[in-house]
């Protein structure tokens, strides 16, 4: 038979988990662990995107997978103004 904790055991427990609430927050990040998205990022998935797209034009065939690269990277810089 095990003894119901005593009445000061279960004010340290209450006590313990009361200053882990009450502790701040973990820190955030910091800045420059955080990869932002570039520009040059963003046009990357624009040709992947639209490479994908050329891809399924094709019926998902193999095997023109640069081609379908480059038709789209010309595709989205001629729309790049100079």
């Amino acid at each position: 038979m095990v003894n119901p904790p005593s009445r000061q055991e279960t004010k340290e427990k209450s006590r313990r988990r009361s200053a882990k609430a009450q502790s701040a927050p973990p820190a955030a990040e910091p800045s420059s662990t955080k990869r932002s998205v570039s520009s040059c990022d963003d046009l990357k998935i624009l040709i992947a995107n639209r490479a994908y797209e050329l891809y399924s034009e094709r019926g998902y065939r193999h095997g023109f997978a640069l081609d379908d690269w480059i038709e789209a990277e010309r595709e989205i810089l001629s729309q790049i103004p100079p």
